[in-house]
Order: C-alpha cells, then structure tokens, then sequence
C-alpha cells in the first residue's frame, strides 16, 4: 500500500473543517482536487472515509477512527521535515551537557524546558561531573558545555564565561557525629576527624581543595551524592551543597557552625575553543548566560 501524503492531508482537512470546498481553501487547491485525493485514499484504505450526502461531510465509523492515524502521520512528517532542514542548517543532531549535582537550580531547570521547547527533536545528554571532570569532558569533546566551580585559571584552549547561577556550601556530619554536638567547630576541631572531599577520576591531584583538615585522613568520591551518602552514614564530614542536603539529607545531617562557613561559590560555563560550538549549543551557553 503505498498512501500519498496529499491524500492524508486532504483527507484530515476535510475531516477537520467539515467540507471539501472548505478543506480546499485551507489548501489552496480545487474542490475537485481534494475530492479526488480523498476519493483515491479510500480505495487504497479499502473503507469509506465519509459519508456523502448535501449537508456537512460527516465522517464514517471507520473514518473517524481512522483519522487519528492520519493525524498522526502528518504530524510525524512535519516534525521529520523540520527536524531535517535543522540539520541541513547545520544544527546539531546531539548535545551533552556536563555540570556538578550541586548545580541544580531554577533557572537551570528554565533552561531545560526552553531547550525541550525550542528543539523538540535533539537528543540530549546530562553529564554529572565535578571539577576537573567537567574539564576533561569538555577537553575531550564529549561534552560540548560544562558547568562546574569558578576556577581561577583555565587552561588556554578552554573558554569561559561567568554564569548569574551560584551555590551555597556548608559543612555537614551526620546528626550522630561528635561534631554535631558541639555549638561551634573550630578549623584545628576538623583535623580531627575524617574529611570527606571530592576527587577526580580524570586527575586526583586536581581537586586538592583549601578546606581545613585537608591533610589529614579523607575518604574521596567523585559526586557530592556519593559524598552526602558517606556523611550520612557517619564516616567522616564534608563541605556539600545545602540544595542537596535540603533535596537528599533526609534531615539526617547536622551542618556544622563554622567560621567562614556557609559560603557561596560562582558557576563558570566552559567550551573548547577547538572545537566551533553548533548553533543548539551556542543557544544553550547564550541562555545560561542570561540572554535571549
């Protein structure tokens, strides 16, 4: 069986505005046109669409159920159509976005939704990485964006633009940590106990961090999930996002009341300059940045 996309049309058209000279204007063709590819459907489908009569087209049983079908076809050639002259354009067909589990806040999610919007066919890719992971990402082209911490210094072939987003960390033990019950915790009191921290499966030596304590014993993982996950379960404390610890804590960790604690940290969005960004992802990184 081999249906023309015209008949399909002329044929949900009809069904749609109720008439054939009606469904003609809408296409801008004849009366006769639209009754004869109407006609030729109906022989191919083996079943009468309408029922003829001097009053308003009315559909029959099999017409009507038989019409979501034809909706749905046209609907698929559409977004095949578009999403071909996208490409044709130069618009990539995949994006991969690599960013930190800290990241997650409502202008993110904004973005998400105008993306999902705007570009209904991409295929898109969420990377949770942290810190010298998000470089490497990038670095290697498997991610075109990433968002991590602000870093002082990039390396030359890296690009980098501050984002308007930023995070709140603060330092976490389980509630039934001996730090929890103290009413204030000095830097010296940490260095105490174990210290939970990020590492970096790309390079360990990347995230040493400047948190006190740091050179003592640590337990390392490398997603802060996995690092609230082990201040959970009283191993040790750790600096963490408080979105996350409000998200996933479960009210099971007591932050601690520390000098210079909370305290808030910058976003960066990075790209490659190698590597000339498409226009999804320079969509994307324009957005992040707070412009239209």
């Amino acid at each position: 069986m081999n249906i023309s996309p015209e008949s399909l049309q002329a044929f949900a058209q009809a069904a749609h505005s109720g008439s054939l000279s009606a469904a003609a204007r809408r296409l801008g063709k004849s009366q006769s046109t639209i009754s004869e590819a109407v006609a030729r459907l109906e022989i191919d489908l083996g079943v009468a669409l309408f029922e003829r009569g001097p009053r308003r087209l009315q559909l029959t049983e099999a017409g009507a159920s038989l019409l979501a079908h034809a909706d749905e076809v046209l609907a698929a050639a559409d977004r095949l159509a578009r999403h071909a002259a996208g490409l044709a354009s130069g618009q990539e067909a995949r994006l991969t976005l690599a960013l930190s589990d800290a990241y997650q806040p409502k202008q993110y999610e904004a973005r998400l939704q105008e993306l999902d919007e705007r570009f209904p066919d991409l295929q898109f890719e969420s990377l949770i990485a942290e810190q010298a992971d998000v470089l490497d990402l990038v670095n290697q082209g498997r991610a075109q964006i990433g968002l991590l911490a602000a870093q002082d210094r990039y390396p030359p072939h890296i690009a980098h633009a501050r984002l308007e987003m930023s995070s709140e960390f603060g330092l976490f033990v389980a509630r039934e940590h001996p730090l929890a019950e103290r009413s204030h915790v000095r830097p010296e009191d940490l260095s105490h106990w174990r210290l939970l921290r990020l590492s970096s499966v790309a390079d360990d030596d990347a995230n040493r961090d400047d948190l006190p304590g740091s050179g003592g014993r640590c337990w390392a993982a490398p997603d802060y999930l996995m690092l609230l996950e082990m201040a959970r379960l009283g191993f040790g404390w750790a600096e963490l996002p408080r979105q996350l610890v409000e998200t996933y804590g479960f009210e099971a960790l007591h932050e601690l009341p520390c000098s210079g604690w909370p305290r808030r940290m910058a976003v960066d969005a990075i790209w490659s300059r190698q590597r000339t960004l498409g226009p999804v992802a320079a969509w994307l990184l324009q957005r992040l940045q707070g412009g239209t």
